[in-house]
């Protein structure tokens, strides 16, 4: 199944895709007018769809009834990460951890970043073109960076239900391996830090803030690892 992307797509209408869903349809596939396609908003609805104008620059479809909905009551983790220096790096992990299943991203503005600031429009095409290839039609929303210590103090009302994590570097202080400490059917939110690690101040506020430490196995693992081995210890823990 090809899977194109129309975020005001609507039921029993008429609709036109954005200019890169209409070129990759028409000059990529060579789509033509009375080709069916499938269409999701990103909200967990899927179209079936008929193209009636094979334009490369607005396509456009006949949608019709919903083909299905995913329940969007499945439990989901919120991936709190600092961005890393290399952007690229964070582009791969976007790329990979919407393939495997993230509920939302927020980037970290946290003491020891080395990176504070990256452009979220480059990061949601990335977002985009996973959930496509990973025949998904739920979209992560991606928050723009905030500072941690903000975060962890006017944002948190969203988790109160949620298991709140942080995996940390310091082997001195007590952790719980993230696998043990993860429960299936719970959501999940998980802080990971910066290629320096969180600061001693930011691991005292996240306890101070409920969240529990914990570790992610034995190797010391870099930014984007460690978010995307947190993202798929929780996929696989709730896909049993």
């Amino acid at each position: 199944m090809q899977l194109f992307y129309c975020k005001d797509i609507t039921p029993n209408a008429f609709c036109t895709l954005d200019i890169e869903e209409s070129r990759h349809a028409v000059r990529v596939l060579r789509l033509r007018e009375g080709d069916e396609i499938h269409v999701t908003d990103g909200r967990g609805n899927l179209y079936t769809c008929r193209i009636v104008d094979a334009n490369d620059k607005a396509c456009v479809i006949n949608c019709g009834d919903a083909a299905g909905r995913v329940s969007t009551d499945r439990v989901r983790i919120h991936l709190a990460v600092a961005p890393t220096k290399n952007p690229s790096r964070m582009e791969w992990l976007v790329e990979k951890a919407v393939e495997i299943g993230v509920g939302e991203i927020t980037l970290l503005e946290c003491d020891h970043s080395e990176r504070s600031f990256l452009k979220t429009d480059r990061l949601e095409k990335l977002a985009i073109s996973a959930m496509k290839q990973s025949l998904h039609t739920v979209l992560p929303e991606i928050h723009p960076a905030v500072k941690l210590s903000d975060w962890l103090t006017s944002h948190l009302s969203p988790f109160t239900s949620h298991l709140k994590f942080i995996a940390h570097c310091e082997a001195d202080k007590p952790r719980t391996p993230l696998t043990t400490a993860l429960q299936p059917g719970h959501d999940v939110v998980v802080l990971i830090g910066p290629e320096g690690d969180f600061s001693e101040e930011e691991i005292a506020l996240a306890l101070d803030c409920g969240f529990q430490p914990v570790s992610l196995g034995p190797s010391r693992l870099r930014t984007e690892t460690a978010a995307l081995y947190a993202v798929t210890a929780f996929n696989l823990i709730n896909d049993r």
